[in-house]
């Protein structure tokens, strides 16, 4: 088990996640970034999300994986792909 944390950015802003997850795996990280994603969009706001990035980082800080926002806008049935390792 380890913490992760759900960071999201687009060119003007950034969201940090300062209480995170614990995960057991990539896989379960990878669904909880799908979440958050999907709780972001889900909300009533003028905000265009194609633009945004979900950044999932260990405690240390490094980048596990991202997940632009566009994949789970695109599926919203399916599980989303990932863009594993640092920067895609």
């Amino acid at each position: 088990m380890t913490q992760v944390y759900f960071h999201c950015s687009n060119a003007k802003k950034v969201f940090v996640d300062r209480r995170g997850a614990v995960v057991d795996d990539l896989a379960e990280a990878r669904d909880h970034a799908s979440r958050v994603v999907q709780s972001f969009t889900n909300e009533r706001s003028l905000e265009d999300w194609r633009d945004w990035i979900l950044h999932v980082s260990d405690d240390q800080g490094d980048e596990l994986f991202v997940v632009p926002f566009t994949f789970v806008l695109a599926n919203p049935h399916q599980r989303s792909p990932c863009s594993c390792g640092p920067h895609g």
